[in-house]
């Protein structure tokens, strides 16, 4: 059987607000466009997730939202404090025990987004932005395996990888 994992840095956030703790932050109106770019792109591509595992901060929870709001039907999100800012062990750990369904999204943070999305490849992935990941970046992989559980570095094959910049 083939799982599906679409990994998505959170969008844009805003920084004009210097009391705000880091988790509260929002998305920024660039931020906002970006999501819902991407989330008609990916109802454009039939990739709709069943599950999508989400950090718990305010900027990765509207990323989620706007997505979700152009998918059909609409995915269950479950928001996870663990996916705030961790590594990308961590992130794998998560994934391991927390996804369901065949196609699945995970929305989290940089540097560990990255990081992940360069150790689940496996091989040498195109895009210039791969490796950076920039803000809402998303990239697709495809895994061999059965079951969520045995997801492992190096397993990953990349089908597709866009930014925002691409879509708007």
């Amino acid at each position: 059987m083939t799982l599906t994992l679409i990994l998505t840095r959170h969008a844009k956030s805003d920084w004009d607000d210097p009391i705000l703790d880091d988790h509260d932050r929002t998305l920024n109106e660039r931020g906002r466009r970006s999501a819902d770019a991407m989330g008609l792109w990916l109802a454009g591509q039939g990739l709709v997730p069943d599950t999508i595992l989400c950090s718990s901060a305010t900027r990765t929870r509207e990323t989620c939202a706007r997505i979700s709001a152009a998918l059909h039907p609409a995915p269950r999100a479950i928001f996870l404090h663990g996916l705030y800012l961790s590594g990308a062990q961590t992130m794998l750990n998560l994934l391991n025990k927390e996804a369901a369904g065949k196609t699945v999204m995970m929305i989290a943070h940089n540097p560990g987004t990255a990081i992940m999305a360069g150790m689940l490849a496996d091989g040498p992935v195109a895009h210039r932005d791969f490796a950076r990941y920039p803000t809402c970046f998303t990239s697709v992989f495809q895994f061999q395996t059965d079951t969520w559980r045995e997801i492992d570095w190096g397993q990953g094959h990349v089908t597709q990888a866009i930014g925002p910049r691409e879509l708007i």
